[in-house]
């Protein structure tokens, strides 16, 4: 069958020797990849995906189960077929590049049933050269006015016991660390019980997506889905022995179904990203072109920007986010005496933006500052706790604004809601009104605990609906969301640009307080190749007290000179610089901090391999200057950096922060070298990476040739 597929985009018939079935084929711009669908005997759809001439997804078939109705999954026919082209070029307000080319080849087949109720859905496959994607269209049923799905059960039958990189299904959150295991040995029931995740919960032997596999041959997937909208997060269930995935979307054990919606509706695309090396699946748009277009028009008041914050002391265990200091992040206690460790405070605030004016960063976060922390966590009933909007008596909110534009740095709205969403809704529009009457752009969510109301999940139907309802209220009041505990990233920034960053992964808090040390070398050269690819992350690099001296049992598994590198490495266009102030005075190497961009024109991903290591140059809008980050695993490295992406005719002053000699990320993590020299394009330069190491690279224009 392989050799009938031709690299050209049509549709036409292809004539199975064995069934004589009526197939229609879509291939992408180049021919790159291409997408087959057909129907079986039975009337059951089935598709397979190339690659080349090489087959990626074997026949692989398409159902649902509902509610009060017959599945529906064969005794299906094609009533109808069309094609269509598309090649754009769109711009984003902000992101890793300033235009972004959407060029797809599109098949939509329309099928009925061939009995009673002779119901219809549509089928729409686009084929891209980064990848394919594909969604379903439910149309309307007569005297039926919605559906209930019980189960989707689209399936991807793999053809290799892929490498793969992965992380559970976890219906609840995403902060697990990565594994490295073949397919046909992913055991994600083993991951349950952690103790260091606030909320859990992982029903089947699934892994959440994205998930990127490789081949030995150096073919890279990665699975995910684009335009989350009104349906519930999909995992994807691993049979180990037959290397089929399924899609298992996330219940709700309170409404006791998957998905309910009102007729007629198209669920989200269900992705797969193909690339022949790991570079280019960072190069991918995939799943922002997906998406549909800006709906809520200029966003130029939300500005990309650094930022400092009252944070990182609490999760170290200088100060605590309740006023009565009852807590921290290791034990609570209902008869503490307050002592004076509260870190929102009106002075400490001022501090901040004090630091912050003085070193380009124009942006501060305050945790801590709203009442309620006292039972945000150690409580089964946390609704009604929070206020969103009374501070703590020792935090003057309107002062600390005020100040801040005084110094132009403007605050970070923080709401934590304990996972009781009700609660946050009910103060919702008068939340959002007061942030807009102060000024205040961007907001950080949260969403720490268990859901309340009991049986949903962060993940599921309810909840995507409820931080869809965060983002439109964003967009009404003109403030940016960066939700932490989130749904996670399917590209909806091209749609709401106000949906800046999120968290939805394990951050760098872990390590300050995880029972097993922190976060391994490996964790961040696995995640720009999983995580990433789903969107912009919040992961608040910036630490160079590295050694935690208040927490011996925890440090962070990297060197100086790779927090340095994270800037450029974890895409976000809001970057905290997350270590106490006096951790970065009179330090050197913070310099390129201050001189690191957040918004950028261009991204050239120089090198990389999943999980050991990757080299991302990125070029500044307005400014035109370059910045390059590298970071590795455990395995010291030499790369050679080519500076062949630079711009033509143009000296640059190269400021190189890397590993000192010696440098190693657990007994000499903050060795670092520091020198200037002078490149332009063309120019070449031999970097060393110590263990758990990294180097990062600023570029300033000089002169003109």
């Amino acid at each position: 069958m392989n050799k009938l597929l031709t690299l050209l985009f049509l549709v036409g018939t292809l004539i199975s020797c064995t069934e004589k079935q009526t197939a229609l084929l879509v291939s992408s711009p180049s021919g790159k990849n291409s997408i087959q669908f057909q129907l079986s005997a039975d009337g059951t759809p089935q598709y397979w995906v190339n690659h080349g001439e090489k087959m990626v997804i074997d026949t692989s078939t398409m159902g649902f189960d509902f509610k009060d109705q017959a599945s529906l999954k064969d005794h299906l026919k094609i009533i109808g077929n069309s094609t269509n082209t598309v090649n754009e070029t769109w711009e984003m307000p902000w992101g890793e590049q300033k235009n972004v080319v959407n060029h797809y080849n599109e098949l939509k087949v329309e099928l009925e049933e061939t009995q009673a109720p002779n119901r219809k859905i549509n089928v729409y496959f686009r084929a891209y050269d980064d990848g394919i994607g594909f969604r379903y269209e439910f149309l309307p049923q007569q005297g039926i006015d919605s559906i209930i799905i019980m189960d989707e059960n689209t399936t991807f039958q793999l053809t290799k016991d892929y490498t793969t990189f992965w992380i559970p299904g976890d219906w609840d959150i995403y902060e697990h660390l990565y594994n490295t295991s073949k397919v046909s040995e992913v055991d994600a029931i083993a991951k349950r019980n952690n103790a260091d995740l606030a909320q859990s919960n992982i029903p089947e032997n699934a892994v959440n997506t994205p998930v990127t596999m490789r081949s030995d041959s150096g073919l890279h997937l990665s699975f995910h889905e684009a335009n989350l909208t009104d349906y519930a997060g999909m995992t994807l269930k691993v049979d180990t022995e037959t290397l089929e995935l399924t899609s298992e979307l996330v219940g709700s054990d309170r409404l006791g179904y998957k998905v309910k919606r009102a007729l007629p509706f198209k669920t989200p695309w269900r992705t797969i990203q193909i690339a022949d090396k790991a570079t280019e699946l960072i190069d991918s748009k995939l799943i922002v072109n997906l998406n549909e277009p800006n709906k809520i028009g200029d966003v130029s008041w939300f500005k990309p920007k650094k930022y400092v914050g009252i944070w990182w002391e609490m999760h170290i265990g200088k100060s605590t986010w309740d006023y009565a200091a009852s807590q921290d992040m290791n034990s609570f206690t209902t008869d503490a005496k307050p002592h004076g460790k509260h870190g929102a405070t009106t002075e400490n605030t001022k501090h901040y933006i004090d630091f912050a004016a003085k070193n380009n960063i124009t942006g501060v976060l305050v945790e801590g500052w709203n009442t309620g922390w006292e039972h945000w966590i150690g409580f089964e009933d946390r609704e009604g706790v929070f206020d969103f909007i009374t501070p703590y008596p020792d935090y003057d909110l309107e002062e600390v604004t005020r100040y801040g534009k005084e110094k132009g740095v403007e605050l970070i709205m923080h709401h934590e809601t304990s996972a009781a969403p009700r609660t946050y809704e009910q103060q919702l529009d008068t939340a959002y009104q007061l942030m807009h009457k102060l000024g205040i752009h961007s907001v950080k969510t949260g969403y720490v605990g268990k859901i309340i109301p009991k049986g949903e999940y962060h993940h599921g139907q309810w909840m995507v609906n409820h931080y869809r309802k965060v983002v439109e209220m964003g967009a009404k009041y003109q403030v940016a969301v960066n939700a932490h505990e989130p749904i996670k990233a399917t590209g909806l920034r091209r749609t709401y640009p106000n949906v800046i960053a999120r968290e939805g992964l394990r951050g760098q808090e872990f390590n300050a307080w995880a029972s097993d040390g922190g976060n391994p070398p490996e964790h961040l050269p696995i995640v720009a190749f999983t995580r990433m690819l789903a969107g912009p992350i919040d992961f608040t690099p910036g630490v160079f007290d590295i050694a935690l001296p208040t927490k011996p049992n925890n440090q962070i598994n990297t060197t100086l000179a790779q927090q340095l590198a994270l800037y450029v490495v974890i895409y976000s266009p809001i970057q905290m610089a997350c270590d106490l102030p006096e951790n970065y005075e009179g330090q050197p190497a913070f310099q390129f901090i201050r001189d690191v961009g957040v918004d950028w024109d261009e991204t050239v991903v120089l090198n990389g391999e999943v999980g050991d290591f990757v080299t991302i140059a990125r070029k500044e809008r307005e400014t035109g200057n370059w910045f390059v980050g590298g970071i590795t695993d455990e395995q010291a490295r030499d790369l050679v950096i080519n500076f062949d992406f630079l711009d033509d005719g143009i000296t640059y002053d190269a400021i190189i922060y890397k590993d000192a000699e010696g440098a190693h990320y657990k007994d000499n993590p903050t060795a670092i070298s520091i020198e200037k020299i002078e490149v332009n394009k063309g120019s070449n330069l031999s970097v060393h990476l110590a263990e758990g190491g990294g180097f990062a690279i600023s570029l300033m224009k000089k002169s003109e040739l």
